[in-house]
């Protein structure tokens, strides 16, 4: 069985519980670049998508192919960002 749950609490508790639990972050907000440099922080690895079009069908060949082809800079630490017609990687600390 497949279920949704909605968690909220801030940007900081989300990053800091994906560190310790090894996630990557999968957003279409913007700030969480914005902390990853601000605090130079190493970890966690962000996919920040940047389309106004953020419905499954539309991401999800976009989404895999960048996973399968990032693994490695994922696992070390990375801000990864999707645009429509490209892709920009930074390596953390920003």
């Amino acid at each position: 069985m497949v279920g949704s749950w909605t968690i909220r609490c801030a940007d900081s508790a989300l990053i800091d519980w994906a560190r310790q639990n090894s996630y990557v972050i999968f957003t279409h907000d913007l700030d969480f670049g914005t902390t990853l440099a601000l605090t130079k922080a190493e970890s966690p690895s962000v996919i920040q998508v940047r389309t106004q079009n953020i419905t499954v069908d539309h991401l999800s060949k976009m989404v895999i192919s960048t996973l399968k082809t990032y693994t490695e800079l994922l696992e070390k630490g990375a801000l990864i960002v999707l645009d429509e017609d490209k892709k920009r990687i930074r390596i953390l600390p920003l």
